[in-house]
């Protein structure tokens, strides 16, 4: 899996989430878990996870979808 969003954003985890399950590209959302026990405060970003064979694909669609400044560095 490949890191593709790094974010306190609730809506832009779940309207990217929605983009890449449309186009049949599984992800997932990391460190949810740890959000729960900081208490829902958003300190703690969560990550966006996608197949690593189809990370350049998922990152095309984010830049059409208008996610584009959201997206970590292709090498990161």
């Amino acid at each position: 899996m490949k890191e593709l969003i790094r974010t306190n954003d609730a809506v832009v985890l779940s309207f990217a989430t929605s983009l890449l399950t449309d186009a049949g590209i599984h992800c997932l959302i990391a460190d949810q878990s740890m959000s729960i026990l900081e208490g829902s405060l958003g300190l703690l970003p969560r990550r966006l996870l996608v197949e690593t064979e189809r990370a350049d694909e998922a990152r095309r669609l984010m830049i059409d979808a208008g996610l584009g400044a959201e997206l970590k560095d292709a090498d990161g």
